[in-house]
């Protein structure tokens, strides 16, 4: 599933050249991607509406209106979103077109079809796509020691699960909750209640910059990400402990472990990230 990091390279590729366009016609092809209002009334009031700029909220993308409307997007799992000259072949599983006035089309596909739009008219409540209950941005000034012990330092769950939860953090999910973890040097089992105030600091500063970090590093060309079909990140190469199980750790070259936390895979380095077996002790 796309995380932060992919999401603001999405936008960086796309939000420059959808600026000031005009949607001249949308084609919804499966109404059930569209979660909110009617599949008819979404394609109705989008026409002939200019796109001001983009937002990224956590995994969630914003279209801005000039009317002061507001198109909301999840990719979930397998969403991806193109845009691309009016003729170019279309890609299996085209859900949603958004035909510009400059001959481009911005094209939603998804193979499992669980990506969601949803459109939130000027002065209307976004009750709907769930936006509202997020928690603060990773990226900024807002993610502090003290936001971070005050909201889950009580908490018997285990740390990674907590950096998961979008109603404490937004935009993190498994990749990089792994990085961020091994980065900071704190196993991903850790009960959140066991950190210390050391660890709370340090996980503070990780965390923006793992993700600010892999931002850099997803970096694309709008012709690479067209090439690529939206789907060619970059990070996997600099990935540190993700998918690395038994391979070795690029610090002190032990194998790497995987485990299940919450439900998820999990990978860490049983020498750098060894607080949790001290803390067991």
């Amino acid at each position: 599933m796309p995380e932060l990091p992919e999401i603001e390279t999405i936008k960086g590729i796309i939000e420059p050249q959808v600026q000031g366009l005009t949607i001249e016609n949308v084609t919804v092809n499966r109404p059930e991607v569209i979660a909110y209002p009617a599949a008819n009334t979404f394609c109705d009031l989008l026409t002939g509406q200019t796109i001001s700029h983009m937002e990224r909220r956590g995994k969630f993308l914003l279209f801005a209106l000039d009317s002061g409307d507001r198109i909301v997007l999840h990719l979930r799992m397998t969403g991806c979103l193109l845009l691309t000259p009016a003729g170019h072949p279309e890609e299996k599983h085209t859900h949603i077109i958004f035909e510009l006035n400059n001959d481009m089309e911005l094209r939603f596909s998804d193979m499992r079809r669980f990506g969601r739009f949803w459109l939130i008219q000027a002065g209307e409540n976004d009750t709907y796509s769930g936006i509202d209950k997020l928690g603060p941005d990773p990226i900024g000034d807002g993610l502090t020691p003290e936001f971070l012990e005050a909201r889950v330092g009580k908490r018997k769950k285990p740390i990674k699960v907590c950096l998961m939860d979008q109603k404490i953090i937004a935009g993190i999910g498994n990749i990089y909750s792994d990085e961020i973890l091994f980065s900071a040097g704190i196993h991903p089992g850790r009960p959140a209640d066991s950190l210390s105030a050391d660890e709370w600091e340090r996980l503070a500063e990780t965390i923006p910059e793992v993700l600010a970090w892999f931002i850099e590093k997803d970096s694309v060309t709008p012709e690479e990400y067209l090439r690529g079909r939206g789907r060619d990140y970059r990070n996997t190469p600099f990935l540190q402990v993700y998918g690395r199980e038994g391979g070795p750790c690029r610090i002190c070259k032990t194998s790497l472990c995987r485990t299940v936390i919450g439900g998820r895979s999990s990978t860490f380095c049983p020498v750098c990230q060894m607080d949790f077996l001290r803390s067991a002790d």
